[in-house]
């Protein structure tokens, strides 16, 4: 196996994170030529695909989700190897993933995401959201299928009519040439412009920086660590025209626990977030990181039946080496913290697993948390941390150490929420999510769903990346005033004939 962009120089091999296996196929660094060829054909690419008709563009990603279903076998056994991940999760991952593919091809054909609005004046003002250009996206170590190379940032952009650059994951590198693939073929079957789609590797960051700074993209999508989305950020707008950043970074997810559910079921709520935070071996970001909760019986009730359950957890392949040395660095160093006790520990790893996860469950009191900001930092991985307050109002000045989060879980009697009413809300206000009742782990691909938060949980918490909203994070809006109705976009022409939902002089209509 080897990168269409081979150039001979500086090659890598992915790497088995449960073995330690190196596996086949050399891959190869992408030169600051192979970055200026894909963005120069991205360019070239826009000029028709912007102009492509909706059917054409609906077909166009409905044709990639069938080419990777047909490829679906060798492209989750690949991605399993590279990723550790079992096939069974990666297979629903792969569904998840056609998916979102279709659901931006059924946006797109209907149309009226466009949101066109009529003012017929005098003057005649006539809107609508316009594709940016050429999107750069970063693929996801946590999600080799669903947040990378054909992912919802690369759906998203593809729908908004803007051509995709991936940098792909240097840890699956070879998941993500296989994807590519699908969507080469899909490009040719669909008669589509070669450059509206380029995948380039690195096993480094050159290559991303190159991308970000390259002056005809116009905007980037990335799921990562907070360092990184920051790195990129910077760099966006350090440039001579600064662009925008759609970066979904850390979260640590807070749980706040009401005494009246603890007291009605404490064992039941442990169980259900003991799974929530060992998921996928604690590596998604949702997972909830943090507890917070009053002192009292039920309390350590909960707090025992949680520690058994963490204690009974097996360790699981860390995506990458450098994830696992994050993890049991930062999990470390939180547990030798002043005040920090640690409550649970998970199995130790047998041999088997060459980079393993190892469950942990700390406790500390609101004061200590509050003292050492360190301690609100995320883990990723499977670590969580129970902070104990004496009274409401100690809750609330740890709600308030705070930054945002792209959820925050509420469990709660439906009755007890009123007397906590300024608490929830204050929790509520950091996050995109609220769960009530439930866990944070599972993100439903919806129109209605919002993934990102108030920073640092993303750099802008009006978009989402995961849902048919995300595609609003590349177009923007433009208005014509005084145009021949023959020379209008169709979306705008008088007698509307795409048949798309409308505003016109403040009425919504088909007209």
């Amino acid at each position: 196996m080897q990168t269409p962009n081979s150039n001979g120089l500086h090659p890598f091999q992915a790497v088995n994170p449960a073995s330690g296996e190196l596996l086949e196929g050399n891959f190869f660094r992408a030169t600051s030529a192979d970055v200026d060829a894909a963005m120069q054909a991205a360019v070239t690419a826009f000029e028709t695909f912007r102009r492509a008709g909706k059917d054409e563009k609906a077909r166009f990603l409905r044709t990639i989700a069938e080419a990777i279903e047909s490829g679906g076998d060798v492209i989750t056994e690949r991605a399993s190897a590279e990723s550790g991940l079992p096939l069974t999760r990666l297979r629903n991952e792969l569904v998840r993933t056609t998916t979102q593919l279709r659901l931006f091809a059924a946006l797109v054909e209907e149309g009226s995401w466009v949101q066109p609005v009529i003012h017929t004046g005098p003057p005649d003002i006539r809107k609508m959201l316009v594709p940016l250009g050429p999107v750069v996206v970063f693929g996801a170590s946590n999600f080799p299928l669903a947040f990378s190379v054909a992912g919802g940032d690369t759906a998203s952009a593809l729908a908004a009519g803007c051509p995709v650059i991936v940098k792909a994951h240097p840890a699956h590198p070879g998941t993500g040439a296989l994807v590519a693939a699908s969507i080469r073929s899909a490009i040719e079957k669909c008669g589509m412009p070669e450059g509206v789609f380029s995948i380039l590797f690195d096993d480094g960051h050159a290559v991303g920086a190159a991308l970000v700074k390259h002056p005809a993209t116009k905007a980037v999508a990335f799921t990562g660590s907070l360092k990184g989305g920051l790195a990129l950020q910077k760099l966006a707008a350090e440039r001579a025209v600064p662009i925008p950043v759609f970066a979904e970074m850390g979260s640590i997810n807070p749980v706040l626990l009401l005494p009246a559910a603890l007291e009605k079921r404490a064992a039941e709520i442990a169980t259900q977030l003991a799974g929530s935070i060992t998921l996928g071996g604690g590596q998604f970001c949702t997972k909830p990181g943090l507890i917070l909760a009053l002192r009292s019986s039920s309390l350590q009730t909960f707090t025992t039946a949680l520690a058994d359950a963490i204690r009974e957890t097996t360790p699981l392949p860390m995506l990458t080496a450098s994830i696992h040395h994050h993890y049991h660095q930062l999990a470390k160093a939180m547990t030798a913290a002043n005040g920090v006790t640690l409550l649970a520990e998970g199995a130790p790893a047998s041999g088997t697993v060459h980079f393993p996860t190892r469950a942990r469950l700390v406790q500390v009191s609101a004061g200590d948390f509050l003292s050492n900001p360190h301690l609100q930092e995320e883990v990723f991985g499977p670590f969580a941390m129970i902070v104990v307050a004496e009274d409401v109002h100690e809750l609330r000045s740890a709600a308030a150490a705070l930054g945002g989060q792209l959820t925050v879980t509420i469990i709660a009697e439906p009755d007890e929420l009123p007397a906590h009413e300024n608490l929830v809300q204050q929790l509520a206000d950091l996050a995109g999510r609220i769960v009530f009742n439930g866990v944070p782990t599972g993100v439903e691909v919806c129109a209605a769903m919002q993934h990102g938060g108030p920073f640092p949980a993303s750099t802008d918490s009006r978009f989402t990346s995961v849902g048919q909203g995300a595609v609003a994070r590349f177009v923007r809006p433009q208005a014509w005033q005084n145009w021949p109705d023959e020379l209008l976009p169709d979306e705008l022409k008088s007698a509307n004939p795409l048949n798309i939902i409308r505003i016109t002089d403040l009425t919504c209509a088909r007209k």
